[in-house]
């Protein structure tokens, strides 16, 4: 009869756990666990103490650990926590590990590692991980291989938004290979679909200019006002410039004002 006590009493430590320390983006999280950016100093020693026992039993008790531990300032311990999750599949505590690695934080720098780390959190379509290694791959350091990223983030794009849109901005750039507007649209058509707001504007974008596919003026503004609905900046810049096209500017070429219609 102790074991499924046990099991009870496991599973309400992992709760109050995922209450006071999950993490939004963490793939792992439940969806009906809403998740905070940061750990609160209010809730940092409630989550060391319930998610060092569920860490036990749960990866995501682990990373979650990892957290409460980095916000009580322990990196030493955080790192810890974060390399046994990673060692379980953490996607999230892959990134986490590949941030400290890319920065020197409580570790040597080591780009490598991050990279390393970054595809192995990618390659399973955790969306930091993906934007973080297209970061890494279009940076202008020595090390950098954007031909690489190009090639981790297709594998990511087949199942993930951000993966779409990153390798998109690869594609419409000449990032790490050719140039290719009709490919860079239909990822980031993908992603819009998924309400990805980067997406959306850069859809909006192709719409309006007739890139890598048919000009449609109303289309575009649709899908900048989607965008600008999700707080893209971008969209809101465009949707302006599209209701007010006329710039007139003074005789030393300074904006002095937009005609509107």
């Amino acid at each position: 009869m102790a074991r499924p006590c046990q099991l009870r009493a496991q599973s309400a430590d992992l709760v109050l756990c995922d209450r006071v320390a999950a993490d939004p983006a963490d793939p792992d999280k439940p969806v009906d666990v809403k998740g905070t950016p940061d750990v609160a100093p209010s809730d940092v020693a409630t989550a060391i103490k319930f998610c060092r026992i569920a860490s036990g039993s749960s990866r995501r008790g682990l990373y979650q650990l990892g957290r409460a531990y980095a916000a009580n300032r322990q990196l030493p311990e955080a790192i810890a926590a974060w390399r046994k999750a990673a060692e379980k599949g953490s996607t999230s505590a892959m990134v986490e590990l590949g941030v400290l690695y890319g920065t020197g934080s409580g570790v040597a720098r080591d780009e490598a590692q991050a990279r390393k780390l970054f595809e192995r959190a990618a390659q399973a379509g955790n969306p930091r991980g993906v934007s973080n290694l297209a970061a890494l791959g279009g940076g202008g350091g020595s090390a950098a291989d954007p031909a690489r990223a190009r090639e981790l983030l297709a594998k990511a794009a087949e199942t993930n938004a951000e993966a779409q849109y990153q390798l998109g901005l690869m594609l419409a750039n000449g990032t790490g290979g050719p140039k290719d507007d009709t490919a860079a649209r239909n990822l980031f058509e993908k992603a819009a679909a998924q309400n990805h707001p980067g997406a959306l504007a850069q859809m909006g974008a192709f719409t309006q200019e007739g890139r890598g596919g048919p000009k449609d003026s109303d289309a575009a503004k649709a899908y900048y006002q989607r965008a600008a609905a999700l707080g893209d900046e971008d969209a809101k810049q465009a949707l302006k410039r599209m209701e007010c096209p006329l710039v007139i500017k003074d005789k030393r070429g300074n904006l002095v004002t937009n005609l509107c219609f």
